[in-house]
């Protein structure tokens, strides 16, 4: 009971811990895989 009314509390003040560590794995492998993109798209071209 009272996880889930933190849990209400948390999300409605802003971006749980969670959320964070989504965004900066997502952010991580875009930044990781876009020179290898560009690479790739330079040597095909």
């Amino acid at each position: 009971m009272h996880f889930e009314n933190n849990n209400a509390i948390t999300e409605q003040q802003g971006f749980s811990t969670e959320d964070i560590l989504w965004a900066v794995g997502i952010w991580s492998v875009i930044l990781t895989l876009s020179p290898v993109v560009v690479f790739y798209v330079l040597m095909v071209a």
